[in-house]
């Protein structure tokens, strides 16, 4: 697989005159790089085999394709028409797999809409996107989807809201005289679909302003759900756990997509609870488990784990706290060697989770095929020599094809590089070694400091639930360091100190990275943003506040409160 990923790019060239990428063992056919052909070649290729089980529930790959079509069917009796934007609002269950590609199916342009967004953020998300119709579920642990959208004054474009299991429904327009009729109208808008055509607009949000609509074309969506499932090493006899949830790029693709590529079973969850989670895994013989690092975390440090037969699972991170409980004795399978962002709809760069682990550890990987990587000064733009740090910018087959409502000056620069405001350098092998977000680096005497790499050491740290690093004004400094942490639920670390956490990371880190002070936050302090980002700005104003209240001081300098 190794020898797959290293290639170069394919000559032949799909519509929109993006690089192809052909050397996908998989799905080598690039004129079927959309949602709907998709979902008929994994169905062809798995029927019979189970692709989603929730809840003791099964669906195959034929009923899912089959559910798909009865939403199509409905959505065109409903007066859907091809290229409108369809929102569709479910937490992790087989509906959410049912809406998209029945929507898809009918040639509209699918949103996912995040079941954590507040009322207000949904409400702008309908609008801003243009939706026209929006599928949902009822309910969501204590939420009521369906009077909040009755409460709340409706979109001027959005005509249809139809609730699952409700005759408004689309998948309830089960006409067996109009059926023939239907069969054929769908065929010929599916058929029409084109792997450049626009598929998805996914929203997500930054640390301080509104979510962004990130409109991608078909072809970026199922490049990826093939890719993964090559990368990760899926195979069908493969039984996946995720928690990353459906409505972001890496539940599409890493998650749902990349499972029914591989024919294999996606056990679901429709909302992530550690205990419930580890039954799952246990239960139903996971093999490959897919979950942010908080929740792995949590996940270990849960009263169950030690109990829990979790030998099945062999696709998972060796540094994942739940390797020690398996336990895997030796790194041989990890994705964490790899760059992606929403904009080029996950991984950019990457080894095959297959690949030595000294490979994996030392870098996030080449670009993959199709793809091409610069860096350049976040000033000027202009691109920088091998091994100079600067601003990450990316071009190829899985870049976005703009931001909603945006000009496309506003997202491409002249040569069509997408700037994504990270730092990185690529050395003498063209791998690209990522340093976080640039607008998150801490200077601190002259040095640039990852919170990222503050954070990645902390994990491992007993006891603490997040930690968040971030840089407070400091006279002679430019910045301090200064460590914000949040305590796990059942931590007996009340009385976490400074030094010790400075001794713990001093192993890891060099020295003038280590934090200069340390601040214990309840989780309702730290706020994040609808896609599970910390809210930066916000915590470091109150890291501020506290210091200034507890008269800290730090090199010298003490924090007052102001007056």
């Amino acid at each position: 697989m190794a020898d797959c990923w290293g290639r170069q790019q394919a000559d032949s060239m799909p519509e929109g005159g993006a690089s192809g990428d052909l050397s996908l063992a998989l799905q080598p056919d690039a004129s079927r790089l959309t949602l709907p052909r998709f979902l008929d070649d994994v169905a062809a290729r798995h029927g019979p085999r189970v692709a989603l089980r929730f809840e003791g529930r099964d669906l195959t790959y034929a009923q899912l394709r089959e559910e798909a079509r009865a939403v199509a069917r409905g959505l065109l009796a409903a007066g859907a028409r091809r290229g409108e934007h369809v929102g569709v609002l479910f937490a992790n269950r087989p509906e959410w797999a049912i809406a998209v590609f029945g929507a898809a199916l009918a040639g509209a342009v699918v949103v996912p809409v995040s079941t954590f967004a507040t009322p207000e953020e949904r409400a702008y998300i309908l609008e801003h996107s243009d939706a026209a119709v929006l599928l949902h579920q009822r309910t969501l642990l204590g939420r009521d989807f369906a009077a909040e959208l009755r409460e709340a004054p409706p979109p001027p474009r959005l005509r249809l809201v139809a609730c699952w299991g409700d005759e408004r429904f689309p998948q309830a327009r089960r006409d067996s005289a109009a059926a023939p009729a239907q069969g054929a109208q769908l065929a010929a808008i599916a058929a029409a679909v084109a792997p450049a055509d626009p598929g998805l607009l996914i929203y997500t949000s930054g640390t301080t302003a509104r979510p962004k609509g990130v409109l991608h074309a078909q072809r970026a969506a199922v490049i990826q759900c093939w890719r993964f499932a090559e990368l990760m090493d899926l195979t069908p006899a493969d039984r996946v756990f995720t928690a990353q949830p459906f409505f972001w790029t890496a539940g599409i693709a890493m998650s749902l997509g990349a499972t029914l590529a591989a024919g294999a079973t996606l056990l679901l969850q429709e909302t992530f609870e550690p205990g419930a989670a580890l039954a799952l895994i246990e239960r139903e013989r996971a093999t490959t488990m897919h979950a942010w690092p908080h929740q792995e975390k949590s996940m270990a440090e849960h009263p169950d784990a030690p109990h829990r037969d979790l030998r099945s699972v062999r696709k998972v991170e060796f540094t994942s706290p739940l390797a020690k409980l398996i336990p895997l004795a030796r790194d041989e399978w990890g994705s964490y060697g790899s760059y992606g962002t929403s904009e080029t709809f996950t991984l950019f760069s990457a080894f095959p989770a297959r690949a030595p682990a000294a490979l994996r550890h030392a870098s996030h990987g080449p670009p993959l095929p199709g793809n091409e990587l610069r860096i350049v000064d976040p000033q000027s733009g202009a691109p920088l020599a091998t091994g100079e740090h600067g601003e990450i910018a990316v071009r190829g087959s899985t870049l976005m094809l703009g931001y909603w409502k945006q000009p496309r000056e506003a997202c491409f620069d002249a040569d069509g590089f997408y700037h994504t405001g990270d730092a990185g350098w690529l050395d003498g092998e063209g791998r690209l070694h990522w340093r976080g977000r640039l607008a998150g680096l801490i200077k601190t005497g002259g040095a640039n400091v990852s919170p990222l790499e503050i954070e990645k050491a902390m994990a491992a740290y007993p006891g603490v639930k997040s930690a968040h690093a971030v840089g407070v004004p400091h006279p002679t400094l430019g910045e301090a360091v200064v460590l914000c942490v949040v305590l796990s639920a059942n931590s007996r670390a009340s009385g976490i100190e400074l030094n010790a956490v400075r001794e713990f990371l001093r192993s890891r880190l060099a020295a003038y990275k280590l934090p200069r002070a340390l601040l214990v936050f309840d989780a309702s302090d730290v706020a994040f943003t609808g896609s599970q980002k910390v809210a930066l700005a916000p915590l470091r104003e109150r890291a501020l506040a506290r210091l200034a209240e507890e008269g800290a001081q730090i090199a010298g300098h003490r924090y007052r409160e102001a007056g």
